[in-house]
């Protein structure tokens, strides 16, 4: 029999100081090149793309590769001397720290849930004047230097939801921007024997003796031996003819599978993955301590879901593709979060993090297309996708990239567009220059 718990965990607003988050921009730079080895670099034309609408709502949409990147974010927030707000995961707001980041601006969201005090407080920051909101639209972390997962849409729906609350009370369309931004983190220093360290502990400690020279082949028979583990605690036996990939995907559909029919939760598995283990979590987070006897090991199940987070995004051949130190590198802290049971990995050396901004979008100019959106599904709530005459029929000026993407409701194309434009920043070359 299953039960249903209700989540004690409670909604962390902003608690914003302009004063003490001035303060704390002066001297960020320092603090962070230091504690965290980090350097950003942004072009002065894409700090005067972003000061030009500086007077306006802008909503800053990064890709989110790494867990420091709420760091290089409030890095440029201090480069363009604005005070941002940030939508920020509930579980990272921990002690003195979390704290902090509420002094900041940011506020909590629980994912997998339908969190409506943070859904509230968005929209709310949304209609403000000049506002300046940092949301993450992959929904967490994809540990790859060079992958951007899918973009959910809910940064759109909910900047588009503002604008009609803004034109309900104004009478007019303000300006309103979302502003795709690329983070790349690179390794001017790194060498190979930093990579050889890094190998070398892992071999240790997974007892892998090798008289191996070249780095990748290395890398792969330590991959090897944490696959092979993990399926084995699991009890799969690999199909002979499988290829990593299809083994990857085979052991993460199991692994949801098994924590899902653990807590009695129905599988929807037209949902990404991701959503998926969010749900599991915040289904692990509602249950008391009290609730948690018997047979059923919940402290696995949780370990499971950080797992399938950690290897979310993962593939065979990435380094491969590109054997640049900065894959070397996110790869191996996979597999060190993995060996040695831990959330933030040893720095691998000083990190140049280039920041890109794309073309900012104006909703505005969108706002039509909203309406229509709006009143068709209204009319015919039942029908499927739209045909390439329902979606563009009046566009003729050939406005941004969005245009160039699949017919699809507004919201979506505009989303997709955003992820479109960061993808390209980071895998063109010019971005290392």
């Amino acid at each position: 029999m299953s039960h249903v718990y209700q989540s004690d965990a409670k909604f962390l607003p902003p608690q914003q100081n302009p004063l003490l988050t001035r303060l704390i921009q002066s001297i960020f730079y320092i603090v962070v090149y230091f504690v965290y080895r980090i350097r950003i670099v942004v072009d002065d034309r894409d700090v005067a793309k972003l000061k030009a609408i500086a007077d306006q709502r802008v909503v800053y949409l990064p890709n989110h590769s790494t867990l420091d990147d709420g760091l290089v974010v409030f890095l440029l927030s201090a480069r363009l001397g604005q005070l941002f707000h940030y939508v920020v995961a509930y579980e990272a707001f921990q002690g003195l720290v979390g704290k902090l980041m509420q002094t900041v601006g940011a506020y909590s969201i629980r994912r997998g849930v339908g969190d409506r005090q943070s859904i509230m407080q968005t929209l709310k920051i949304l209609q403000q004047p000049q506002c300046k909101l940092v949301i993450f639209p992959e929904g967490g972390c994809s540990y790859q230097n060079d992958t951007v997962m899918p973009f959910r849409s809910g940064a759109v729906e909910l900047s588009f939801k503002a604008l009609k609350k803004l034109y309900q009370h104004e009478s007019k369309i303000p300006d309103f921007y979302l502003v795709p931004v690329s983070l790349k983190y690179q390794y001017p220093d790194a060498t190979d024997d930093q990579i050889d360290r890094a190998l070398s502990r892992l071999e240790v400690a997974l007892a892998l003796k090798t008289t191996e020279d070249d780095l990748y082949l290395r890398l792969r028979a330590i991959s090897a031996r944490v696959l092979t583990n993990i399926e084995t605690e699991y009890h799969l036996t690999p199909v002979v003819e499988a290829d990593w990939n299809q083994r990857i995907r085979f052991l993460r559909k199991h692994l949801l599978n098994y924590c899902e029919e653990k807590l009695q939760i129905v599988p929807v598995t037209e949902y990404p993955d991701r959503e998926r283990v969010y749900k599991i979590q915040s289904v692990l987070a509602a249950i008391p301590e009290s609730a948690k006897q018997g047979e059923i090991d919940y402290e696995h199940i949780y370990q499971t879901t950080v797992r399938l987070l950690n290897f979310d995004a993962i593939y065979d051949g990435y380094v491969a593709a590109k054997p640049t130190p900065e894959r070397f590198f996110a790869t191996l802290d996979r597999l060190e979060r993995e060996v040695f049971q831990i959330d933030r990995p040893k720095f691998k050396g000083q990190r140049r993090v280039v920041v890109k901004i794309g073309t900012p979008i104006n909703l505005k100019e969108y706002w039509s297309d909203y309406q229509s959106d709006s009143l068709w599904r209204w009319a015919e709530p039942n029908r499927g996708a739209w045909t390439e005459s329902n979606r563009f029929a009046n566009h003729q000026d050939n406005r941004n990239c969005v245009q160039q993407l699949d017919q699809r409701p507004i919201i979506d194309t505009i989303t997709q567009a955003l992820q479109q434009e960061v993808q390209v920043s980071l895998i063109d070359n010019n971005t290392y220059h």
